[in-house]
């Protein structure tokens, strides 16, 4: 995990790059993400079958989050 809801993550392709969720901070409708604006609730990401999740089940799909970041290096996900 970076600094600032920012997570490096690495695919079984060997794809790397650095999904960047600050834009959660001045999100207005982030619904079930809402939570992760907590620096320690973000912080409690896990990784199950691929998914990243958090403890209120908020996930992000890993397919799209792959070809976002093919990209570039940095994706700035939107909320």
């Amino acid at each position: 995990m970076l600094p600032d809801f920012q997570l490096t993550l690495t695919f079984r392709d060997g794809l790397t790059g650095i999904a960047d969720f600050s834009a959660i901070k001045t999100s207005k409708s982030s619904g079930i993400y809402a939570p992760l604006v907590d620096p320690d609730f973000f912080a409690q990401v896990q990784i199950e079958l691929g998914v990243l999740v958090w403890p209120n089940g908020a996930d992000l799909d890993p397919a799209w989050l792959h070809e976002n970041l093919s990209g570039g290096k940095t994706w700035s996900v939107p909320f």
